[in-house]
């Protein structure tokens, strides 16, 4: 994949998380998905994001940094979000919060094969 492809893949699956398009979360992810170095799965990756909208409803994914270098994307995505209940262990309930998610894939056949993921706790802790 050149840089450009690379780029409108990765936008496009953004698009689709948003969406919440889970029956073309295939044409992104790899079947044999790994995250954070464990296999998951495309359906594993699939209910890991399923999860994360029921305990965050108004969850929306924002690019706000983004480098292709072929085969590999790096990303920082912003959050604005109010999660219900619980979140990475913290006591949100309901009150709004912004965090940042730093996050690398690896991509192959045009796509995601691997993501190694770091989210902002220490900020969500912070705010509450």
């Amino acid at each position: 994949m050149t840089r450009e492809m690379l780029v409108s893949a990765y936008r496009a699956y953004i698009g689709c998380l948003n969406r919440q398009d889970w029956n073309e979360l295939r044409r992104f992810v790899h079947d044999d998905v790994r995250y954070n170095g464990i296999e998951v799965g495309l359906s594993g990756y699939r209910k890991m994001l399923e999860g994360d909208f029921r305990a965050i409803p108004d969850l929306h994914f924002r690019i706000e940094r983004l480098i292709a270098d072929p085969p590999h994307i790096a990303s920082r995505l912003r959050f604005d979000c109010t999660p219900t209940g619980t979140l990475f262990d913290l006591p949100v309930n309901g009150r709004r919060v912004q965090f940042d998610e730093n996050v690398f894939y690896e991509f192959a056949g045009g796509r995601i094969e691997k993501v190694w993921s770091i989210i902002d706790k220490a900020s969500i802790a912070r705010q509450l």
